[in-house]
């Protein structure tokens, strides 16, 4: 009886310790919750991606939680990356190759981890893309859209889904990319060179691309990059909010995205010049 009496007193002092140990851990301001998002030795994977700049209010959902950014983390394969009203963010893959999210934005990253090919889901907001060539030779990527399926070799490129979802604008800066209609395939594929640009209708055939003349377009969205790049790297100590979850903040524009943690959202900064219908207007 002494001996079975030791043995529980043991126990139970173990189980105090450890509980010591959770306390003592408590107030770190980067807790790791087990979730499908995050598999075990996710951080040494090749396939996360990784933090390299960031300003304002960029979070990734961890069990539909919003979870605060900072430099030098990792994003892994479907976890779900928001951005703020002033949230911008550069992440970085193993291959070399980038992605900007902008503000108001919401993507998943790697929505299908089986396929390394499938980088990005964007749902909402702006992102550009600038894919490495491997040893010169090309460098397969997808990224899909509500409305558009867009392949790259290697290339640079702006995507961005407006706030009901129902286009998705496609802009090359360098390099090729194809662009097929996700919810009406029909026919090739439109090829995109440098300088030109497609939008994409989600209850329309794919329209014919059309040519950046004067580079109007590119250099609206330059502006919107380069204030942004200007946060970055001229603010001190410009990286990101506390860390631990992210205050709400409300919902995204048009409502019904995943993750959605409120009713609203502040609305998104004024949008590119309209190139729906035809040439942009000159500068």
């Amino acid at each position: 009886m002494r001996g079975t009496v030791s043995a529980v007193a043991c126990r139970w002092l173990l189980a105090a310790a450890a509980a010591g140990v959770c306390l003592a851990q408590a107030p770190s301001l980067k807790p790791q919750p087990a979730s499908p998002q995050t598999p075990a030795g996710a951080n040494s994977s090749p396939a996360a991606a990784r933090v390299i700049a960031l300003t304002g209010q960029v979070s990734v959902l961890r069990d539909s939680i919003p979870w605060a950014l900072e430099v030098g983390d990792q994003v892994f394969p479907r976890q779900v990356i928001v951005t703020g009203p002033d949230g911008f963010a550069r992440f970085q893959l193993a291959d070399g190759s980038t992605f900007e999210v902008y503000p108001n934005s919401r993507a998943v990253f790697r929505n299908n981890p089986g396929d390394w090919r499938h980088l990005v889901e964007v749902w909402l907001g702006r992102l550009k893309f600038r894919i490495q060539r491997l040893n010169g030779l090309p460098n397969p990527n997808r990224v899909d859209t509500p409305t558009a399926v867009i392949s790259v070799r290697g290339t640079i490129f702006d995507v961005e889904v407006d706030d009901d979802q129902e286009s998705t604008l496609v802009v090359v800066d360098e390099g090729q990319v194809a662009v097929q209609h996700k919810l009406l395939p029909r026919g090739e594929p439109r090829l995109l060179n440098a300088g030109e640009w497609i939008r994409v209708y989600k209850s329309q055939p794919l329209a014919q691309k059309m040519v950046d003349k004067g580079s109007v377009l590119r250099r609206a969205l330059q502006a919107i990059a380069d204030a942004l790049y200007t946060a970055v790297y001229d603010t001190p100590g410009s990286t990101g909010a506390p860390r631990g979850p992210t205050p709400p903040a409300g919902g995204s524009p048009g409502g019904g995205l995943p993750g959605d943690t409120g009713p609203s959202t502040p609305p998104p900064p004024p949008p590119p010049p309209d190139v729906g219908e035809g040439p942009p207007p000159p500068p």
